[in-house]
């Protein structure tokens, strides 16, 4: 199997994680989407996708199949990605302080987290406007209260290997993200 460089991203909802995704995947490099799992399997259980039900599932992934299960079920798929000859590939919303643990464990130097952060009200307010699954403030807050609280999120946040402050715009945070993706090679 090909030895493959992973980027993780990190943040919380509306510091502009899925904007790097989709930068990078513009570029050809292949993404696993860790929230892609709890819609799917929201989907799955015929349920409404909305906060409420992702934020349920998600805790109910976790409680019935572990902390790790959505790190091995990540790494599964960037593993495929390496077996069919890709070295890279980008990892959107690694969650938990389980999660970091696990991708440094399985990856080592090959995987570089970097953090995405902004100010909380610009957070709101790009989560009230995004097109897909746009948040009120209320159930922002909810959100962040339970992915800090239940997932552990502050940890991978805390401990990334870099930090994008996205709080301009788009192409300058993008230049930034450039600049790190020059110094590790990527």
């Amino acid at each position: 199997m090909n030895e493959i460089k992973v980027i993780a991203f990190v943040g919380m909802p509306g510091a502009g994680k899925s904007l790097c995704i989709e930068y990078l995947e513009k570029k050809g490099i292949p993404s696993v989407y860790f929230g892609g799992i709890t819609v799917d399997e929201v989907k799955a259980r015929g349920l409404e996708v909305n906060e409420k039900n992702e934020n349920f599932v998600r805790q109910d992934i976790r409680t019935n199949e572990g902390k790790d299960a959505y790190a091995t079920r990540m790494i599964n798929k960037i593993d495929s990605f390496a077996s069919e000859g890709h070295d890279k590939v980008v990892a959107d919303g690694l969650y938990s302080w389980t999660e970091y643990k696990i991708f440094k464990e399985q990856y080592g130097d090959n995987v570089t987290i970097i953090a995405i952060t902004a100010p909380r009200h610009l957070r709101h307010e790009r989560l009230a406007k995004r097109p897909v699954r746009p948040l009120t403030k209320e159930e922002a807050v909810s959100r962040e209260y339970s992915e800090i609280e239940n997932l552990e999120k502050g940890g991978p946040i805390a401990n990334a290997d870099y930090t994008i402050v996205n709080d301009s715009s788009s192409e300058d945070m993008l230049v930034k993200l450039d600049q790190i993706l020059k110094e590790i090679g990527f």
